[in-house]
């Protein structure tokens, strides 16, 4: 009886350190929704590069730094701006000293529709069209840079009744995709392949017209222990990583 019972200690001790060994070799990461491509494209040569696993999940950065303060499981935070992460070291739910800038974010106003836009962006005071889709100021980053873009050239007044809000940028895209606006501000990432406009039209819009996007990462507090998360980290700043960011439209930090 003795040997079964230590049979069964023995047996018992060794899953729970495979689980816990199969726990640490992944790491829950939370992506904001314009850095869906090369996130998915950087975690697979994270992989194949330490053997880890980055499980990554896609949301707005407002409503992911809403659930990391209401206790949401995530080691690490692909922002789409610098304000949320910082937020969330004031406030401990992030490591401090952990953030650092991992992309500057381009914002294009497109169109499904070859030759729609122009690549001056004229078609803003145009009035051809009835609907310009933005996503929600309140939590992405890219909709408040749309917004300023508005307010430079004046047109944000006239304007306004036409705004379609996504909750991200990923909805955003879909109104547009599929015809539910004619037109958009989206993220670059989002419709260039080979360092063009892959399809429809579009106007890259000069950063001098609304502040940088400023895309912030953050080791959270619930990563401090996980080596997969604290290499993720690092690995965001490998020459491999950069070079994905920079394919899909993205400025580099220096």
């Amino acid at each position: 009886m003795n040997c079964v019972f230590l049979s069964r200690i023995l047996l018992t001790v060794l899953l729970l350190t495979t689980q816990t060994f199969a726990a640490a070799e992944t790491t829950l990461v939370a992506v904001a929704t314009n850095f869906t491509q090369p996130m998915v494209k950087i975690a697979e040569l994270f992989h194949q590069a330490t053997g880890y696993t980055a499980k990554l999940s896609f949301g707005s950065s407002g409503k992911i730094a809403s659930q990391l303060q209401n206790g949401a499981p995530f080691e690490v935070f692909l922002s789409a701006d610098e304000d949320k992460p910082l937020k969330l070291e004031q406030t401990g739910v992030a490591v401090a000293g952990s953030r650092f800038t991992y992309a500057f974010g381009t914002l294009v106003l497109w169109s499904a529709q070859p030759g729609f836009v122009d690549d001056q962006g004229q078609i803003l005071g145009s009035g051809a069209f009835k609907h310009l889709a933005v996503a929600d100021p309140k939590l992405a980053p890219y909709g408040s840079a749309a917004l300023a873009v508005l307010e430079e050239k004046g047109l944000q007044e006239k304007l306004q009744p036409l705004l379609v809000l996504g909750e991200n940028i990923a909805q955003t895209h879909q109104f547009v995709s599929t015809g539910n606006a004619e037109l958009g501000f989206v993220s670059l990432s989002q419709v260039i392949d080979n360092g063009k406009i892959s399809q429809g039209s579009g106007w890259i819009v000069p950063s001098n017209l609304h502040a940088p996007i400023r895309q912030d990462a953050v080791l959270l507090e619930n990563g401090t222990d996980n080596p997969a998360a604290i290499e993720l980290m690092a690995f965001l700043k490998s020459p491999q990583a950069r070079s994905i960011i920079e394919q899909y439209g993205y400025g580099l930090p220096k």
